[in-house]
């Protein structure tokens, strides 16, 4: 057996020296594969040979009769599924920078950055001295305005004066009305107040500096109306939709949390080739902020019921892919390559679409030093996919 590792060992050596060096992972992992190939071809060779000489040796058959001690499990059919690894922000819908609708000298901030304030309150007031004057005017000009109006509609009901006095008076008071609304609107502009209950973020409003119509005045946050928004590439549609669970991991916080998918957008981005995924916030203990960067496991794929072995175990010769099984031969428990298709692999798991019936007795430790038909011995009970041990 030494004797056979070392000549494995070297064969792996020298298919891997006969390739160029270089840093790109991914011409590392192939000439690995290379060489588990070419190491699983000696060993073929090597236990095919054993076999020849045992025929005509019984001495040497004796020698080398030593079994392979391995572990096995039993592959059964049971729920499998793939997650998608997709980067997130958090991002809230009361999230918004309160700008200046009107001109004018800013006369008071009243709260500063950090500060919680309720909807409605005062945040900032700039000057509007000339709109209030314009408003007393206004009131004064309408009281007389009203006056006339209903002394002339008297008139009119008792059909004294002319027709076109009493529409003048009319007029006159309503256009008074509507000025007046107009500059009362405008003193509303000059005092800006929270349009919802939140936190000063931002503050760049500052006292006596001038502002004008679009300048930034207050960033206001709350975390009532949160969510999470990642953008996802165009080779998932199809695979989600509202309602499906999501795995959140926060890693400014290393909390791991469980929510569900909240909406799915129809249109593709064309800059980015990406739609978006909306997750609702989950409730959570810790601190949470506005693009905070959060990782989100998105399950494109699920199988009610299929076969999943490690990973691990799963090589490569000529054929493609195998793995080992165990049978029992007479008073003897020998191995046996079997070739498999593979589907999906998740996270240490890879689905298995043909090749295995079921209830095989698969190895689990010990595969590498395996040949086809060399003999095995068991490391305690054969286990079922959940640790079980079977009868």
């Amino acid at each position: 057996m030494k004797s056979k590792l070392y000549i494995a060992s070297i064969i792996v050596l020298a298919v891997a020296c006969s390739k160029p060096k270089g840093s790109d992972v991914e011409a590392k992992k192939a000439e690995l594969e290379q060489a588990r190939i070419a190491a699983a071809k000696l060993n073929e060779e090597i236990a095919k040979l054993e076999k020849e000489i045992s025929a005509l040796d019984p001495e040497f058959a004796k020698q080398n009769s030593k079994a392979i001690l391995v572990s096995t499990f039993v592959a059964e059919k049971r729920p499998f599924e793939h997650k998608a690894e997709v980067r997130g922000t958090v991002e809230s819908r009361k999230n918004v920078l309160i700008a200046a609708q009107t001109g004018g000298e800013i006369k008071r901030v009243h709260v500063r950055e950090g500060q919680n304030v309720a909807k409605g309150q005062t945040l900032v007031l700039l000057d509007a001295e000339i709109i209030r004057n314009t408003i007393a005017e206004l009131k004064t000009a309408l009281e007389l305005a009203t006056s006339v109006y209903e002394r002339q509609a008297k008139l009119w009901e008792q059909k004294v004066g002319t027709e076109i006095q009493y529409l003048q008076a009319k007029n006159n008071k309503e256009s008074l009305e509507r000025r007046l609304a107009t500059a009362n609107a405008q003193l509303d502009q000059a005092i800006v107040k929270a349009p919802f209950s939140g936190t000063v973020d931002q503050l760049p409003a500052k006292e006596g500096e001038i502002a004008s119509p679009g300048m930034p005045l207050v960033r206001l946050v709350s975390l009532d109306d949160s969510y999470i928004k990642a953008d996802v590439s165009e080779r998932f549609i199809g695979k989600f939709k509202a309602g499906d669970p999501v795995e959140v991991f926060f890693p400014a916080n290393d909390q791991k949390l469980n929510s569900k998918i909240a909406s799915v957008s129809q249109v593709i981005n064309p800059e980015n080739r990406t739609f978006i995924v909306e997750v609702y916030l989950p409730k959570v203990n810790f601190v949470v902020k506005p693009n905070q960067v959060v990782v989100l496991q998105l399950r494109d794929y699920v199988s009610e019921a299929t076969l999943a072995v490690p990973t691990r175990i799963i090589q490569k010769d000529e054929e493609g892919q195998f793995i080992f099984v165990v049978d029992n031969r007479g008073d003897k428990m020998l191995a046996r390559k079997v070739h498999i298709t593979t589907g999906i692999t998740s996270k240490t798991e890879t689905e298995i679409l043909e090749g295995l019936e079921g209830n095989e007795m698969i190895v689990n430790e010990g595969y590498r030093d395996l040949t086809e038909g060399v003999e095995v011995v068991l490391a305690g009970p054969v286990k079922g996919v959940n640790g079980v041990a079977k009868n």
